[in-house]
C-alpha cells in the first residue's frame, strides 16, 4: 500500500511556472533555499532580481512578456504588445508595452526593455483581462480596449497602426463594433474613433 501511495505522490514542482519566484516554491510547501539546489543542479537559472527560469521548460515568443509580467505583477500589458498577443494587425514590437497606475513609481531594474504609459481611475480595470503565459498570470487589455487605446496613444504609436488595428480587429472578427464603441465611451475617446468607425461600417 505504501508503495502505491508513493507512486501516486505528485511532485511539488509540478506545474511550477516557467518563470518563478521563491514565493512560488513556498506556496508548494518547499523551502526557498531549495532554489540554490535547483541552480546547482542546473534545473533552473537566475534571470533577474528574484526571478528564476526552469531550464527544462520550452519557451515561446511571448517569453519576454511573461518575464516582465512576473517582474511587475501590477502592470497591464497594452498597446502594441496586446495587439500581438490578440493577433490583431501586423505589429511585432521590440519592447513590451505596459501600463501602470499614474501614481505608481516607475519600475527599476526590469529584466527586459519596456515602454510605459500611465492609466488611472476606471482605465486601470475596464477591459483588463487575465491571461496565463508560460505559467505567469498576465494582465492585458481586451481586444476592444486595446484598439481604443491605440487611438488614444496614436501620437506614440502612429495613427496608421491604430487604423490597421481597428480594421483588422473587426474584419477578422476578433472584436465587435459595439464592444469598441463601449470601450471608447468609457475611455472618453468616442469622438476620436467615431469617424474611422463610420468609414469602416459604411
Amino acid at each position: 500500500m505504501a508503495n502505491t501511495r508513493a507512486k501516486k505522490r505528485v511532485s511539488p514542482l509540478k506545474d511550477l511556472p516557467v518563470i518563478f519566484r521563491s514565493v512560488d516554491l513556498e506556496n508548494r510547501g518547499i523551502s526557498r533555499e531549495y532554489i540554490q539546489t535547483m541552480l546547482r543542479r542546473g534545473t533552473a537559472e537566475r534571470i533577474g532580481r528574484g526571478l528564476y527560469r526552469l531550464k527544462t521548460a520550452r519557451t515561446s515568443e511571448l517569453y519576454t512578456v511573461a518575464l516582465v509580467a512576473a517582474a511587475v505583477p501590477a502592470a497591464i500589458v497594452c498597446l502594441l504588445t496586446a495587439l500581438q498577443i490578440h493577433e490583431i494587425g501586423t505589429q511585432s514590437p521590440h519592447h513590451v508595452w505596459i501600463a501602470i497606475d499614474r501614481k505608481a513609481r516607475k519600475p527599476a531594474n526590469l529584466p527586459a526593455g519596456v515602454r510605459i504609459v500611465r492609466f488611472s481611475g476606471a482605465l486601470l480595470t475596464f477591459g483588463v483581462q487575465r491571461h496565463t503565459i508560460l505559467g505567469v498570470s498576465v494582465r492585458i487589455t481586451s481586444p476592444a480596449r486595446t484598439i481604443v487605446d491605440c487611438f488614444r496613444y496614436r501620437n506614440k504609436i502612429g495613427l496608421d497602426v491604430a487604423i490597421e488595428a481597428l480594421r483588422d480587429g473587426v474584419r477578422a472578427r476578433k472584436v465587435k463594433v459595439n464592444e469598441i464603441v463601449r470601450a471608447a465611451e468609457v475611455c472618453r475617446a468616442r469622438t476620436i474613433i467615431q469617424p474611422y468607425l463610420e468609414v469602416l461600417v459604411s
